[in-house]
């Protein structure tokens, strides 16, 4: 995912760690609600945290839990009882905590007192906040130290810092309360069966929202920012039901965390796209949000114009080593508010990946039979061909025809592929490969890239540049099957070294290589049946390296555990090669592994064997919910729906093979071109209404790109949709 990866973090934020997430913001707490500065805690706001403490005790104890959960991706629901000072075990004073993130937070606080006797209340929040960086909480580092300043005033308490000519600040305050200086303070009798309501607010200083108007009610005109944004989301996207009560469990909860994880480019509002993930990752990443983006295009297409016109807008035009940006070159990561000394390559953009660039010309051809507007697509395009000079004139580096990789300085990522860990690129003998490296998915995402500019040429009537990047395509994919094919493995070696040596690894990256075209098909089959083998499909997942390798370990990051867009795009790949049944298999133990975590992917989750535990086993600090993951559902249903939408073609197509488990599928307020359609699924039996004029419904599968365009004429050649896309 990102270069500062899971493995970096500073520890675990506690058992049942709870973490809420609205756009650029987050929270995470111990399941009781509160937040403690020493653990990677905290209420963040563009990468910073705002609040470091958020502790609550009644009568001087903490709220014991007694369970937390999510109605929504930005709100918690916190409910416990407090401790009696005389160690007796019962007591009649329950609390619920509700919070919302945005921000800042608002918090809802009711006592209830079950006796029949009045109880007395003495509550307290103390509150601190450090505004470290979010990778100083991350990596358990404090290099700033901020001079702190406190004051109260109307019953709210003021914490303001400075660093270095940078002012931050927090303003709290509590309904019927005062404000102290180290937080706020409330007394009360609660009447026998009666109930206290407090309202506690936290708001940045420097924060556009007010969030000490936000009250809750049940009344529409009540409802938060967040619930408003949320609203508005759940109107525009499909609604899906589903036969299969875990699948339809698990489309809705991918809607809504997609929902929460949007965020806005500052210097464009009306643009949305979608962060990498929560907690540590809520910012723009090329390969990410390329990636997610092009997972959730039915259900909205929205999100992947937005992410590559924000792309494009921070394409590389300079050599800078430090951030390793080049011209053409399409970012990795994009922070705001952070250390410059925090930071890859100490600015607020780093460009340190190999598969971001290719990914975007990718995804533009993929939009571009969206029905998105002809004008955004032609805006986009000369970015699109700066892309393709960047594969060319950087990513080459000796001019072989491959894309390698190699950081430019000491505090670069080392590998800068989806699998950017320190480890995680070596030999089947668990040595570590030396760069240059040349990953097989980036060749593979480099072919696709050949094949969708070379279409968007054909498509605007430039037949000798559709030619060209035709041939280029055809080239890469016959050195590339020479090359990185192992013949006595039967498959894809994971990347060529330094040396050019095939790194002889069993990974999964090689799915990705079905995902794109580029593998033979004569070696497809060998593929499918490696990847389904008992030392690569754990009975939940495909792992990201075979049982049989030296550097495996199913507690690894990249090394063995599992990731669901990982197998996502697997599932693509195997349909593309017509590994039905296969497709089918994976996607129906991603949906049942999601059943042990209530319906929501992970990032990942450790690679043992569904035979040795009865769940998959988290990885302790996996991101939840995180963009790609929460994709996998909507790109799981795609592929066995085998629904394509190309709007220039003229056509909708749609062959189903759900498995026979999962039900029928009925879907409204689909977006299609212009139009909303209807779509249901009962079998093999599909029906389409509500197309815009000039759109048909085709019962089959769109022909590839490849197949469309003829290498003699130049001309597209009869759609008859012979194979999946």
């Amino acid at each position: 995912m990102a270069g500062w990866n899971a493995d970096n973090a500073a520890g675990p934020a506690g058992h049942g760690a709870v973490t809420l997430v609205e756009g650029s913001s987050f929270c995470i707490s111990l399941d009781n609600g509160d937040i403690l500065p020493d653990r990677p805690h905290g209420v963040f706001h563009q990468d910073t945290r705002v609040l470091s403490r958020w502790g609550l005790t009644i009568n001087g104890q903490p709220m014991e839990p007694l369970g937390a959960w999510t109605p929504f991706p930005f709100q918690g629901i916190f409910v416990g009882r407090t401790v009696r000072a005389d160690g007796r075990a019962d007591s009649p004073l329950t609390v619920e905590r509700r919070r919302e993130v945005g921000a800042g937070i608002v918090e809802e606080i009711t006592i209830h007192n079950y006796s029949l006797e009045p109880a007395g209340c003495d509550v307290e929040l103390s509150v601190d906040a450090d505004f470290a960086d979010l990778f100083e909480v991350k990596d358990g580092r404090f290099q700033r130290r901020w001079t702190q300043t406190r004051r109260t005033e109307d019953g709210a308490l003021t914490i303001e810092a400075v660093w270095h000519g940078l002012q931050k600040g927090i303003v709290v305050s509590v309904t019927g309360g005062d404000a102290g200086l180290e937080g706020l303070r409330l007394r009360r009798d609660i009447p026998a069966q009666g109930t206290w309501t407090i309202l506690a607010t936290v708001a940045p200083l420097f924060a556009e929202t007010d969030h000490t108007s936000r009250t809750f009610g049940t009344s529409p005109d009540a409802l938060s920012p967040q619930a408003l944004r949320q609203q508005a989301w759940d109107t525009r996207i499909p609604l899906t039901r589903v036969g299969n009560p875990s699948v339809e469990r698990s489309l809705l909860r991918s809607h809504n965390d997609i929902g929460a994880l949007r965020i806005v480019d500052p210097q464009h509002p009306d643009r949305v796209v979608v962060a990498a993930g929560a907690p540590w990752f809520m910012a723009l990443f090329g390969r990410d949000s390329l990636l997610s983006s092009f997972m959730v295009l039915p259900v909205d297409a929205s999100l992947a114009l937005g992410t590559l016109q924000t792309l494009a807008d921070r394409q590389g035009s300079v050599v800078d080593v430090l951030t390793e940006e080049q011209p053409g070159r399409i970012l990795h990561e994009v922070r705001f508010g952070v250390g410059t000394g925090l930071a890859l390559g100490g600015k607020s953009a780093y460009y340190g990946t190999a598969d971001a660039t290719p990914l975007f010309v990718t995804l533009l051809g993929e939009v571009s039979r969206w029905g998105a507007a002809a004008d955004d697509i032609a805006a986009l395009l000369p970015h699109a061909d700066r892309a393709l000079e960047w594969i060319r004139d950087y990513g080459d580096r000796d001019g072989d025809g491959y894309v390698e990789y190699q950081r430019l300085n000491n505090q670069g990522l080392i590998n800068q592929g989806w699998k950017d860990s320190w480890d995680g690129i070596n030999f089947a003998d668990g040595r570590i490969a030396e760069a240059p490296i040349a990953l097989c998915e980036v060749q593979g995402y480099v072919y696709s890239a050949y094949i969708a500019r070379a279409w968007m040429a054909h498509a605007a009537g430039d037949w000798a540049l559709a030619a060209e990047l035709r041939d280029r395509a055809e080239r890469l994919k016959k050195q590339f099957n020479e090359q990185f094919w192992l013949p006595d493995r039967g498959y894809y070696a994971i990347a060529l070294d330094k040396d050019k040596r095939p790194v002889d690894a069993c990974a999964s990256n090689m799915g990705h290589c079905l995902w794109s075209g580029i593998v033979d098909e004569d070696k497809a089959p060998l593929v499918a049946e490696r990847l389904m083998s008992p030392e690569m499909f754990s009975g939940w997942g495909v792992r990201t390296l075979a049982t049989d390798m030296g550097a495996y370990n199913p507690v690894s990051y990249h090394n063995g555990s599992v990731w669901p867009h990982d197998n996502a795009l697997i599932v693509a790949g195997l349909m593309r090669y017509g590994f039905v049944k296969e497709a089918q298999q994976l996607s129906s133990a991603l949906v049942e592994a999601g059943e042990h975590t209530d319906n929501r992917l992970p990032e990942l989750f450790c690679g043992f064997s569904r035979s040795d535990y009865p769940e998959p086993l988290p990885y302790p600090t996996a991101c939840s919910p995180q963009a790609w993951a929460s994709a996998t559902p909507v790109m799981l249903i795609r592929s066995l729906l085998r629904y394509e939408v190309d709007v220039p073609l003229g056509g909708l197509w749609v062959d189903p093979v759900l498995p026979e488990a999962w039900g029928s599928l009925h879907t409204t307020n689909l977006p299609v071109g212009e139009a909303w359609i209807k779509l249901d699924v009962t079998g093999s039996r599909v029906t389409v209404d509500g197309l815009a004029p000039g759109m048909m419904f085709h019962r089959g599968t769109r022909p590839l790109l490849v197949d469309l365009l003829d290498p003699e004429r130049h001309r597209p050649r009869e759609v008859k949709g012979s194979r999946p896309n």
